[in-house]
């Protein structure tokens, strides 16, 4: 099987990186991107090739809509750059924002917030994501405030790290709240509904196992879901679509609209969402924009190294 190996300069730091790396490969059923990032371990990085590998390998789900409302998403940026990426977004009406920086405090979280409520205007939806970052008596003080900079928050995506935290902020608050490294880290994605943790489960194709892998936990989960990006390519993205299609119920925005975040793609017709929704479908590599956005030669040993890692991992 022949690999690719794409380095991608993103517009705004994000998560941590400036640059998105992963690989891309093709196989009966089309392209697929494998591209967790490099903090993840062979064990936490094994899913994301299973998601890849069931991608190239077979069709994707019945699709039972064409068209996939989204969010756009906000960094953790200044309160002027927060609304000029809410204009920016080309009909968006649901937006994500980022908080709990390091190196931030509340007051530039509530500055965002309104800059952003503002952007929107009436009936614009706000949700934000603190990514496990807040303590529980923490996400008790600052979700109330928060809500009340949004004029109201449609939920909060992983305000703690544990489910037993995000459980005791959920009986504290009365914005629902949503689950998303508690389901996609967990040996046991059902401990958020066990537990009561969880009013929202938001579903990343890559880091749980593929498209059909994540239409089984939403049939067992039994709550709301949000599908979700882990930054990828177009090729990435379009299996989140995939799953967004299937979904016999799909009640909130999904967190797909990120291409904006990344400076290149590598298809010709890159996933740019119109008035606020996007279209499902197979893309295909464009072989021009794939050589533009190809790794140097020690960016693409290291991901070979990887995968051969994990499989080592996985046949130990």
């Amino acid at each position: 099987m022949e690999l690719y190996v794409f380095s991608i300069p993103m517009t705004t730091r994000f998560r941590g990186i400036s640059v998105r790396e992963g690989v891309l490969f093709e196989g009966p059923a089309g392209w697929a991107e494998f591209s967790p990032f490099w903090d993840y371990d062979a064990r936490q990085s094994a899913p994301w090739l299973a998601a890849a590998e069931d991608s190239a390998q077979h069709a994707w789900p019945t699709a039972l809509r064409d068209r996939i409302p989204v969010n756009c998403t906000v960094p953790a940026v200044s309160a002027a750059r927060a609304a000029a990426v809410v204009h920016a977004s080309n009909g968006c009406r649901t937006a994500k924002v980022k908080v709990a920086e390091p190196g931030q405090n509340l007051a530039d979280d509530i500055a965002r917030v309104e800059a952003v409520r503002d952007a929107l205007g009436a009936g614009g939806k706000i949700r934000i994501d603190v990514n496990g970052l807040w303590s529980v008596d923490e996400a008790i003080q600052r979700i109330p405030v928060l809500d009340r900079a949004a004029g109201g928050l449609e939920y909060v995506e992983q305000p703690c790290a544990t489910v037993e935290e995000l459980a005791l902020v959920r009986r504290k608050v009365s914005v629902p709240i949503a689950a998303d490294e508690s389901i996609r880290h967990a040996a046991d994605p059902m401990r958020v509904v066990t537990l009561e943790a969880a009013d929202i489960a938001v579903l990343k194709v890559q880091p749980l196992g593929g498209v059909a892998a994540c239409l089984r936990i939403a049939e067992q989960i039994g709550i709301p879901v949000v599908v979700s990006s882990a930054l990828e390519t177009t090729i990435g993205l379009a299996a989140g679509l995939a799953l967004a299609a299937a979904l016999p119920e799909l009640p909130y925005a999904c967190g797909l609209a990120t291409m904006s975040l990344l400076t290149a793609d590598v298809v010709n017709d890159s996933l740019r969402h119109v008035a606020g929704e996007l279209s499902a479908g197979r893309p295909t590599l464009d072989p021009d924009r794939l050589a533009a956005c190809a790794a140097d030669e020690e960016t693409t040993a290291r991901w070979v190294a990887r995968l051969d890692d994990i499989r080592r991992w996985k046949a130990a």
